[in-house]
């Protein structure tokens, strides 16, 4: 074999280094280059990441004459558009005498890769102006500039007319956009259009599915795709797979597809054992993880160190996960933000904020700069030890670092406050949003805490200009809300807005809202209302008739001569079906010689 077709085969294996060495024993031993000699090694210097090297073979390109081959300098043009090198791209680009659709294909490939969407389009319009006829390459590789559903649709059109949209490498591209664009409807129907599919077509549609929150859908897509012999699941694919599992928290599939790892590959690899150390943490099999984080060896890196830490937090093994964490100092490796921030936020969920905030001291002390998720963190354990000082340190640290008005940062201070019982100053972060953002949970923790405060008037006054503002309320908010007009006796209101959570918001009420109708409708002795509401309940559980029967004996302790509350509490003991409670009460009201009023009914005369 010639070395310049050697050099071509290594880089294609991706031994890139080798080639170079080739090309060097190539070039000390007087070979004259060929046309195959520099477009591989072009493509090697982009993979490594070495612009340097780059310089020194376009140099040697140019001095050996091959500076005017159309072949040579469109992989010169990529190989600088790979490495961010935009000028010097366009430059070597503006050079080339004669374009062909390669090199326009090329220079639009590189700009949509790397963000530069208005380039790309103007290269594809390029494309006309020199007279060629896109092609399937060209739509696939414009695609990636699209950064809504509307400049998706106008390439889609353009596939069309030109015919290639069932073109796989076009179709690909297509469910690709359409899901990162939050169409995943368009993008089922571009992949259930596909005459054929191989495993990148599935892994684009699977990751879609996952990315738009449908992986239960993603499941169903990768059952379809193992009945076809011809597509071989990948590691892309199973890492989405496994991602899914964990989202539906579905630990039988995810034994299933691990067994299937078993079985087909010889060992796993670090982004399917990292993802099987997820799923199995977020399923509550931490031991399961552990099993699989141990059988990885060498094939550990920090990110896989980082889930199994984080697993064991979740799993509220805070012990073992400091042993991890100490481990990783004789693996040679350190701590990033993220191991940090598994740590923290880890103490904090388990309510040891001490713990926490000398962790957090440490991270600081090692160099590391706290990330936006380890100080929000911190704040919630400020508010369960009611350590204000700590919180407020933390407020005058993001201040410093400008990340103060971060709607997730506000949101954790206004809840904070809250719950230090300091409601004006959890009010002044509130009020520092001239424009308010529009995530109901940032005005939940003002209206929760206001309601955790005891004042109720507030609650009803946030909540009203949450709805003036147009943000959208959602459960949590209207739990607060009808917990307020609970405690404050508000009957017709707590009434409108249990009616305004289905009307009006298509929100289905849950336990905790028909908890705050009957509390709200017991304390003010509405017994009737309040078991009607127990009746309209789809399953009521057993709380809520515990609920009920606490305010109806209370009732009929206050007022030992009304019947009511008695007769109320047999059809609730009824309604559970506890027939000799029933029997009981009954005996209780004819041993007090109380009598039941009698019902009736009146007609109009006319």
């Amino acid at each position: 074999m010639r070395l310049p077709r050697h050099i071509t085969k290594l880089v294609a294996d991706g031994f890139y280094k080798e080639a170079f060495s080739l090309h060097s024993q190539l070039h000390s031993s007087s070979l004259p280059p060929d046309h195959f000699t520099f477009p591989p090694l072009l493509k090697a210097c982009a993979k490594l990441r070495s612009p340097l090297q780059g310089q020194i073979i376009h140099a040697h390109l140019t001095k050996t004459g091959f500076h005017s081959n159309l072949y040579t300098f469109t992989a010169l043009s990529h190989m600088y558009m790979m490495l961010h090198l935009f000028q010097d791209a366009l430059k070597v680009f503006g050079e080339m005498r004669d374009r062909n659709l390669a090199s326009l294909n090329a220079a639009i490939s590189g700009f949509s890769q790397n963000g530069y969407r208005e380039k790309a389009f103007l290269m594809f319009r390029e494309v006309g102006l020199c007279g060629f006829r896109p092609n399937s390459l060209t739509i696939a590789s414009l695609l990636p500039a699209c950064d809504s559903a509307e400049h998706c649709l106008q390439v889609h059109c353009w596939a069309i007319k030109l015919g290639v949209e069932k073109d796989i490498y076009v179709a690909t591209s297509l469910v690709t956009m359409y899901s990162n664009c939050g169409e995943i409807i368009l993008a089922t129907e571009v992949y259930g259009e596909m005459p054929n599919r191989n495993v990148v077509s599935h892994n684009a549609f699977i990751s879609g599915l996952l990315q738009n929150e449908v992986p239960s859908v993603a499941l169903n897509v990768f059952k379809d795709m193992r009945k076809c012999s011809t597509v071989k699941p990948n590691s892309v694919t199973l890492v989405s797979v496994i991602s899914a599992c964990a989202c539906l928290l579905h630990l039988q599939f995810g034994k299933q597809v691990h067994g299937f790892i078993k079985k087909t590959q010889a060992s796993c690899d670090t982004m399917v054992g990292t993802a099987l150390v997820d799923m199995y943490s977020k399923c509550g099999h931490w031991k399961w993880a552990y099993e699989v984080f141990i059988d990885l060896n060498s094939n550990k890196n920090l990110i896989t160190w980082n889930a199994m830490i984080t697993g064991m937090m979740l799993n509220g093994q805070s012990d073992n996960a400091v042993d991890l964490f100490k481990l990783l100092e004789s693996e040679r490796l350190e701590p990033d933000s993220a191991t940090w921030n598994s740590m923290i936020s880890g103490f904090a969920q388990l309510d040891k904020g001490i713990e926490a905030f000398n962790l957090f001291k440490k991270m600081q002390f090692s160099g590391v700069v706290p990330s936006l998720k380890s100080i929000t963190s911190l704040l919630p354990a400020c508010a369960s030890l009611s350590a204000l000082q700590h919180g407020k340190e933390i407020h005058g640290h993001a201040i410093r670092i400008n990340i103060n008005t971060d709607e997730f940062m506000a949101t954790a201070l206004i809840d904070m406050y809250m719950k230090c019982g300091y409601s004006s100053w959890g009010r002044r972060v509130f009020d520092q949003f001239e424009i308010k953002p529009k995530d109901p949970a940032f005005w939940n923790a003002l209206i929760s805490g206001y309601g955790r405060n005891g004042e109720n008037e507030s609650v009803f006054e946030v909540f009203d200009q949450m709805l003036e503002e147009k943000v959208k309320p959602n459960s949590a908010t209207f739990i607060a809300v009808l917990s307020g007009c609970s405690h404050t006796g508000q009957v017709h209101r707590g009434w409108q807005v249990f009616r305004m959570m289905s009307i009006d918001y298509a929100l289905k009420p849950k336990v905790e809202h028909f908890g705050c109708m009957i509390d709200m409708l017991g304390r003010l002795g509405r017994l009737d209302e309040a078991k009607k509401l127990v009746e309209d309940m789809p399953e009521p559980p057993a709380s809520v008739f515990t609920s009920l029967l606490e305010m109806a004996m209370k009732l009929s302790e206050l007022e030992p001569g009304d019947p009511t509350p008695l007769v109320t509490l047999s059809n609730i003991y009824a309604l559970m079906g506890r027939w000799g409670d029933v029997e009981r009460i009954r005996q209780i009201i004819e041993d007090r010689g109380l009598r039941k009023l009698p019902g009736y009914s009146s007609i109009g005369v006319t």
